[in-house]
């Protein structure tokens, strides 16, 4: 599910968390959400751990919120007590925004909705000459999620983020490098090995001024992200099970074209 190791490849103060459902493609559900949460909340907690590296297991990254989990749960965004079971994607979404560590993501494979959507909060992104992107909210019938509808602008601009938000289309890493989602493209081979190079260079500066300077860096977009998360979740949860929604996700989990020509009025 998830993949912890610190100090990889004999690295001094740097966790690395792989996300691991390859047979979803590494698509999170409430379990991921919680896990890869707790190990994000454990490594600002840890004074022995200066840096965070995400990446996927596999040919993915991230394909995204697990869509059959969401057509029994309902919106994603219920809770974030997986106790009552329910789901932990406001656990994972706040650990991650306002993480005080530096993050380092290695996109090595296919970013889909929230696998993107998370890469504004990393404060480092590499990518794989052969990743790609994707943000299908409006063709599952919702809208953005994760507070993007302000850090996907503020980072990629107002073009670059309408165009993928609108069309769902894919887009690949030079693409996504050109926009500013992603700072750098790497060989597929040389991904990993880059991306723990860096957050080894990071992690020998000393942890006080990283965490100083994180908080810095986050002070000027922190709120705006989380109001932007906050009326996203009120039309989120107002469309998750509406018409469209549920059409989307009944054509995904049958393999084929979802047809919303003739739905009812919302």
């Amino acid at each position: 599910m998830l993949k912890i190791e610190d100090n990889p490849q004999g690295i001094e103060r740097v966790r690395l968390l792989t996300f691991s459902r390859p047979e979803a493609r590494n698509a999170f559900n409430s379990e991921l959400y919680e896990a890869v949460a707790e190990a994000l909340t454990q490594a600002v907690d840890r004074s022995d751990i200066a840096v965070i590296v995400l990446t996927g297991e596999g040919s993915a990254y991230c394909a995204g919120q697990d869509l059959a989990e969401m057509n029994r749960l309902g919106s994603p965004m219920a809770t974030s007590d997986s106790t009552k079971g329910a789901h932990g994607f406001t656990r994972f979404i706040t650990a991650i925004e306002s993480c005080a560590k530096p993050i380092v993501a290695a996109v090595n494979g296919v970013a889909v909705g929230v696998g993107t959507t998370m890469l504004p909060y990393c404060d480092l992104v590499l990518a794989a000459t052969s990743a790609r992107f994707r943000l299908p909210f409006a063709s599952l019938g919702v809208v953005p999620e994760a507070g993007s509808s302000f850090t996907l602008p503020a980072t990629m601009g107002w073009q670059a983020s309408a165009h993928a938000l609108f069309t769902g289309e894919w887009f690949d890493a030079a693409t996504a490098h050109e926009s500013g989602l992603v700072g750098r493209v790497v060989a597929d081979d040389q991904l990993v090995g880059e991306a723990l190079a860096l957050a080894g260079a990071i992690a020998k500066m000393p942890v006080v001024s990283l965490v100083e300077t994180k908080r810095l860096l986050l002070a000027g977009r922190l709120d705006a992200a989380k109001a932007a998360r906050s009326r996203e979740e009120v039309v989120f949860k107002l469309l998750t099970g509406a018409p469209a929604n549920r059409e989307a996700i009944a054509a995904f989990l049958e393999k084929r074209e979802p047809d919303f020509s003739n739905l009812p009025d919302e």
